[in-house]
């Protein structure tokens, strides 16, 4: 890939080994003091890396085509249905169906898979007239990204120096427009949270927030990771510390799922015009993502990819109570329906994203946003509660537990770890042991820790998640639904007694009479 350029000659999605190639580019990424040299061979990256080479060799697997793919919008190929603009309530729900097949494959826990960024880039061309003057860059990246189903993140919060205050009043640390030339913009600053952008073809830089003021600060844009100034600073790997101190079999998820977080930075990055969506404009830049149905495409890819990890987290809990013995007791059988019932809960809203859709303002079809505000709100809360009852369910079995594979190995141990470490029913140590660390990783580590935080606050903070569900009901007339159908009951007595028939007032059994006026 050339520098700053993103491949996009092709008419066909990636295969693994094509996208393995388009990101070893000479990116800047920053891990333990050290620059990284290929994220594609770092063994703090290179499973993850080779997890989303896993999800575009489905792509290409005859077997999955059905499940996975549909028509290039004006055809020339196809790609992944959620990348596509749907115009009718069937290409919504097989874009759905096309992001559980993909999470089926990493169990729920990669948020920022290809497709979530398809959130965005799927209302490029319906909605290009919104990015004008940039409109035409709209159209030509809604083109690129399907035909090639592009691996993009957003960076769109500011870091968190001065919460208090807008962007302008921040300074220096909010991205910003330092110069304009005729070849585009020259950008400083920083965003975060950048999860998952050492392995993406490029960022989206937007603004969620206090809302902008200034033109400097009112930009939206893409920008390629390998262009000159921009860099990421990671925070610790996951996967290297399962590969430094464990095995697969230790840490089965932090392992290959890692979706390292980081501070990206751009220091005097060129962002060439034809990458710029908005320039300037205040207003477009503050209302974005709720203006183009964003915000409903997010939502949905979030609430369907947590239902698919409720499977597999509900799935481990059954598994874990069988292996304890403890599956019968009626406690632990309520805890479990827990569970279930909030895996039902987001599917539901999910099916009621897709089945029950809206029209968008360009005629798409675009998921349900009500329900999806309640994905918003209920998730946060749902995930450390489902934590807590594993916690008590599984209790000490989940660190009761030898410290690595190797133990299995050494003849000394291998017959006292069959002994004391089975399972309920004479299910061998290992089988124990191997169910036992999977869960943990998923709740109980620094990776299972992050995924808590990450459910807990990717969506939005906890006031303002709630806040614009009661902005949506009432912008869309719901909230006058609520208040008319009170207004109604009280309509129908008022101080004399009833207002509307079939009613009989209390007047002949009422031992309580009215003064005389």
């Amino acid at each position: 890939m050339a520098t700053s350029e993103i491949d996009t000659a092709a008419t066909r999605p990636y295969d693994g080994d094509e996208y393995l190639a388009s990101i070893r580019d000479g990116r800047e990424i920053w891990l333990n003091g050290e620059r990284v040299d290929d994220v594609t061979t770092h063994p703090a990256f290179r499973n993850s890396a080779a997890s989303i080479a896993r999800l575009y060799d489905a792509l290409h697997d005859p077997a999955r085509s059905d499940e996975l793919t549909i028509a290039c919008d004006g055809g020339g190929g196809v790609t992944h249905a959620f990348f596509v603009a749907p115009r009718d309530t069937e290409t919504l729900i097989a874009g759905r169906d096309a992001i559980v097949a993909w999470q089926r494959m990493v169990y729920g826990f990669m948020g920022r898979s290809p497709d979530y960024k398809a959130s965005f880039t799927a209302t490029l061309g319906v909605h290009a007239d919104f990015y004008a003057p940039y409109g035409d860059n709209a159209r030509r990246w809604y083109e690129e990204s399907q035909r090639r189903a592009l691996y993009m993140n957003h960076a769109i919060v500011n870091p968190p120096i001065d919460r208090s205050l807008p962007p302008d009043e921040v300074g220096d640390v909010p991205i910003h427009v330092e110069e304009e030339t005729d070849a585009g913009l020259v950008i400083s600053g920083a965003k975060v949270v950048a999860t998952g952008s050492a392995l993406t073809h490029a960022n989206f830089i937007a603004h969620y927030g206090l809302p902008v003021r200034t033109k400097e600060y009112a930009v939206m844009f893409t920008v390629p990771m390998n262009a000159p100034g921009v860099k990421l600073i990671s925070r610790v790997s996951y996967e290297l510390q399962a590969a430094t101190l464990g095995s697969p079999f230790d840490y089965p998820l932090s392992s290959r799922f890692d979706e390292n977080d980081a501070i990206l930075v751009m220091e005097r990055v060129l962002v060439p015009w034809e990458n710029v969506f908005v320039y300037g404009d205040v207003e477009k830049v503050n209302m974005w993502a709720p203006a183009t149905g964003v915000s409903a495409r997010m939502f949905l890819h979030g609430c369907t990819r947590l239902a698919v990890k409720l499977d597999f987290i509900a799935g481990l809990l059954l598994k874990a109570v069988a292996l304890t013995g403890t599956k019968d007791f009626r406690g632990i059988q309520a805890k479990v329906g827990e569970v279930v019932a909030w895996r039902n809960l987001f599917w539901g809203l999910s099916d009621a994203m897709v089945r029950t859709p809206v029209r968008g303002p360009a005629g798409e079809m675009q998921p349900h946003e009500a329900y999806g505000m309640a994905f918003r709100v209920l998730a946060p809360d749902a995930y450390p509660a489902i934590k807590a009852i594993i916690q008590k369910a599984v209790g000490s079995g989940l660190i009761y537990l030898n410290s690595n594979a190797a133990d299995f190995r050494r003849e000394e141990l291998r017959g006292v770890l069959d002994t004391y470490v089975r399972g309920s029913g004479g299910v061998p140590a290992v089988d124990r042991v191997k169910l036992m660390k999977l869960l943990w990783d998923a709740v109980g580590t620094e990776f299972g820790g992050r995924h808590e935080l990450y459910e807990r606050n990717y969506l939005g903070n906890d006031e303002g998640v709630r806040l614009e569900a009661l902005m949506e009901a009432e912008m869309k007339g719901t909230a006058d639904g609520f208040r008319g159908l009170a207004e109604q009951c009280m309509s129908e007595y008022d101080l004399d007694g009833w207002t509307v028939p079939r009613y009989v007032d209390p007047g002949d059994v009422s031992r309580i009479r009215p003064g005389t006026p």
